[in-house]
């Protein structure tokens, strides 16, 4: 029989057709469906419309309601339908056993109606809750993967265009016809290409970071290149509006060009680090300052970058947190986290000092690479 005004719909084994009869005059507000014996149990449940909960006697010929329930939760298709066990077996070791293959809940007989009725409803609505839930992280999961699909595409799109932007501006500044000032707004316009450029590439990494499911390709990296690069290319109009002085050190002594310091990582990921806690490092400082970048051997490779600015004393506590910023009109909060979450990536680590005597440090600790 299945009449009732509930959607629900209710399974009730029992090799006794009193016993059906009585159950289903408890549960009559749902619909009900009724089997003999388990191997007709089982037939319902993997049917394709299956029950929403099983209320399952033990004692019956052929399969029973242990093994019955055995067989429902290696399967698939039907290891989610909650099971109730409901049978005269009374003992604590019947219950534990029970329990232990994967019913939710045990009712000895005789029982009592409103017991019964009130624990198939909780248990219904729990059902309810659970696969709602799993709904909504499938959701989650596919707009993760459209968000990750998206950015993929975009990346793609947008650095086509960006590549001429930057190395036609750097043709520019190469010649001699160019104002002062004219190589100003080119130097902006090839700095900004870097900064979209950067963004582009860094952000679906940051997502996968994020999940830890980025897999870090490690090789040795000149980090002084990259220091290098990224001062000459990206940062000489905040230099020369702050009028701040740059000191690059390696293990105490003054940096040439052609001095090299590597560190295990991916050019890519170390370049947009840098990059971020230099930026950072420059719009801190005061005017007229200088920026410090140490390079040290120890036990691990130390890089350390220095500016005369102090970290207000209600972000220090969440410096390298998501979206944290101060003072800064077009600051996203994602330099410092990002550079943390590349950090980390590469098997390193980071922290920041800050103090009025001082200004801000920000250290970070990475393997040595071969050199």
């Amino acid at each position: 029989m299945n009449e009732g005004r509930n959607e629900q719909c209710i399974l009730i084994v029992d090799d006794s057709p009193e016993n059906i009869d009585v159950l289903g005059k408890v549960l009559s507000e749902y619909k009900r469906l009724v089997a003999l014996n388990g191997e007709k149990a089982l037939q319902v449940a993997i049917s394709d419309n299956p029950p929403d909960l099983i209320l399952l006697d033990i004692i019956m010929p052929g399969l029973d309601g242990y093994e019955v329930c055995r067989q429902l939760k290696t399967n698939e298709k039907t290891k989610d339908i909650p099971v109730i066990f409901i049978t005269v077996m009374g003992e604590e070791d019947d219950e534990t056993r029970g329990l232990e293959t994967g019913a939710v809940d045990y009712i000895t007989k005789p029982f009592s109606p409103p017991i019964v009725r009130a624990r198939v409803k909780n248990h219904l609505q729990l059902k309810l809750a659970r696969e709602e839930l799993k709904h909504h992280n499938k959701e989650l999961l596919e707009a993760a993967q459209l968000r990750e699909d998206i950015e993929r595409i975009t990346r793609h799109d947008l650095k086509n265009p960006l590549n001429p932007i930057i190395a036609l501006s750097s043709l520019l500044l190469s010649t001699t016809t160019l104002t002062e000032k004219q190589k100003d707004y080119v130097r902006i316009i090839r700095e900004e290409g870097h900064k979209m450029l950067d963004l582009i590439n860094l952000s679906l990494d940051l997502f996968k970071m994020e999940r830890c499911l980025y897999s870090c390709n490690s090789i040795p990296v000149d980090i002084f290149q990259i220091i290098q690069n990224i001062l000459l290319n990206e940062n000489q109009s905040i230099i020369k509006f702050k009028k701040l002085t740059i000191d690059i050190q390696i293990n105490g002594k003054p940096t040439r060009k052609e001095d090299k310091y590597f560190v295990m990582g991916e050019k890519l990921l170390c370049y947009s680090m840098m990059s971020n806690l230099i930026k950072n490092a420059m719009e801190a400082s005061p005017e007229e300052e200088q920026i410090a970048i140490y390079l040290h051997d120890k036990e691990r490779a130390v890089i350390s970058i220095q500016n005369q600015g102090t970290v207000p004393k209600e972000i220090r506590e969440f410096f390298f947190d998501k979206y944290v910023s101060s003072g800064k009109r077009q600051g996203t909060g994602l330099g410092t986290y990002s550079a943390r979450l590349i950090a980390e990536t590469q098997n390193g680590d980071i922290h920041m000092t800050t103090s009025k005597k001082d200004g801000t440090t920000v250290t970070i600790h990475m393997d040595k690479g071969w050199r």
